[in-house]
């Protein structure tokens, strides 16, 4: 298969988990903020920051390294999954011993016994990592699309009826592991892999020496993405952060939905040309203009339309979410960015360099952290730290990009303006027309929908912005492929 068709299958297959999967998670989260209290969303926005960093750990950057290595053998898949295995293990009894601390710290009682159940995805997920990769690795995410969107349906209308039947905070605790739990079984039914019994120590410090840097650089980055929940739960009442916590997952559901679309059918595809410098640096810029192109006006959008947005969808107990979530969106504008400029320094085996960008702008962060909190901005305040430093870490991982491909900072800013500028646009007339139709949250939701699709469509095609008609031969043959299916 050619470089451009196994793209676009990849494309295709990650579209169809992004409508679906995340299109279906989009609906429970909506049930669940209905039947839910924002302070049970909260005391899972306690723990979040334990069962990220615990996941990392487990991963150990080695699952990157296994797509990266065009060359891996049974012997370096069993020795990777046994050691996956192990630190689950050890740090699911780690997470077990701590939870009462954990519990006091928050003071929050019910912690103790959410924690050492929720804790055992752990466990779940470590068993799954290196099916996961391999499908990755054949790109083929027609298989990863069918079991996400299983799991989801199921594990989503489990969670239903367990919050319908008023078992509250635990509902959200049984949806991350049937979750996790269906996707593993689900996982391994479809990719035929079993390990052998061995342990090479070899290919432990093969993969280690390239997956520790990004294992760092990962733990370094999920910390301080999560250090928001701790703060805000520590200094603040639990139902201020169960609104951050829906705002920021709502959010995600949106932004991240595109980096990991984005990010999973680039790497492997990119790994494979990584010594062919110029289909690299062109494959490369237009990943990047495109990302851009849909993900700048998906921003703006979502922030321009929050209030009416929130309201017809999660009523008007989650008011309080719609300003955390405005901003969020502003950060969440260069997501995708980040990855994909990471994405050519993983391709070219610099786990160094992205280790040592972490250091650089999880300190610049940090300064603004604890700027905000010793001048008491609250909450607010916090959340700007946020969209500040997402546009620095652009700039710095642009600037190590540039190093490794001709491609400068200057340059991607430049190719990056024109949908920034019409974003901008678009978002401004679509929240100026909100401000007159302030009696109907869902026909305000609706019109303002409908203008700014037209306005961003129009205004694209007028300046002749080169990425609507890459989007449009992007999707073409996406659209043949739904309608060969259904016919």
């Amino acid at each position: 298969m050619s470089l451009k068709s196994k793209t676009i299958t990849g494309v295709f297959w990650s579209f169809t988990d992004l409508m679906a999967n995340h299109g279906i998670q989009f609906l429970v989260q909506i049930i669940l903020a209905r039947l839910l209290l924002p302070e049970h969303f909260g005391i899972i926005g306690m723990i979040l920051i334990f069962i990220s960093v615990s996941n990392a750990i487990v991963d150990s950057g080695f699952s990157q390294a296994l797509i990266r290595d065009q060359h891996t053998t049974q012997e370096d898949y069993s020795t990777v999954f046994y050691f996956n295995l192990f630190v689950s293990l050890a740090i699911y009894g780690i997470l077990f011993s701590t939870a009462n601390m954990i519990s006091v710290f928050f003071e929050e009682p019910q912690l103790t016994t959410i924690i050492r159940v929720i804790s055992l995805v752990l466990i779940i997920n470590s068993l799954a990592i290196i099916q996961k990769a391999m499908l990755v690795k054949k790109v083929d995410f027609k298989t990863l699309t069918k079991i996400s969107v299983i799991a989801v349906i199921l594990s989503g209308g489990l969670t239903i009826f367990i919050a319908m039947s008023g078992f509250g905070v635990w509902s959200l605790v049984i949806n991350m592991i049937a979750l996790q739990s269906i996707q593993t079984g689900l996982l391994w039914y479809f990719n035929k892999w079993i390990p052998s019994l061995t342990f090479k120590v070899q290919s432990f410090k093969k993969y280690y020496s390239f997956g520790y840097k990004l294992l760092l650089s990962g733990l370094i980055d999920t910390l301080f993405y999560y250090s928001y929940f701790v703060i805000i739960g520590k200094m603040h009442l639990t139902n201020q952060l169960g609104y951050y916590t829906n705002a920021v997952k709502i959010k995600d559901l949106a932004s991240f939905a595109i980096v990991s679309t984005v990010q999973r059918v680039t790497y492997p595809v990119l790994s494979s040309i990584q010594q062919e410098e110029e289909r690299l640096t062109f494959g490369f810029k237009s990943v990047i203009k495109t990302s851009a192109f849909i993900n700048f006006p998906l921003m703006v959008g979502l922030a321009a339309i929050a209030k009416p947005l929130f309201i017809v969808l999660f009523g008007d107990k989650w008011i309080p979410s719609v300003i955390y979530f405005q901003l969020l969106c502003f950060a969440g504008m260069f997501y995708p960015l980040l990855s994909i400029n990471q994405n050519i320094l993983q391709v070219k085996g610099k786990s160094n360099v992205i280790l040592k960008m972490e250091i650089i702008k999880k300190s610049l962060l940090a300064i603004l952290i604890v700027l905000s909190i010793l001048l008491g901005f609250g909450i607010i305040g916090l959340i700007w730290t946020s969209v500040i430093s997402s546009f620095v870490s652009f700039l710095i991982n642009s600037y190590y990009t540039a190093i490794e491909i001709k491609y400068s900072s200057i340059e991607q800013i430049r190719d990056l303006l024109p949908s920034f500028i019409i974003s901008f646009i678009m978002g401004i007339i679509v929240f100026e027309v909100g401000k007159f139709m302030d009696s109907n949250d869902l026909l305000q939701l609706i019109c303002q929908i409908a203008i700014g699709i037209a306005i961003y469509i129009i205004v694209s095609k007028i300046l002749r912005v080169q990425e609507l008609d890459t989007l449009y031969q992007m999707v073409l043959p996406i659209l043949k492929k739904i309608k060969g299916g259904v016919e």
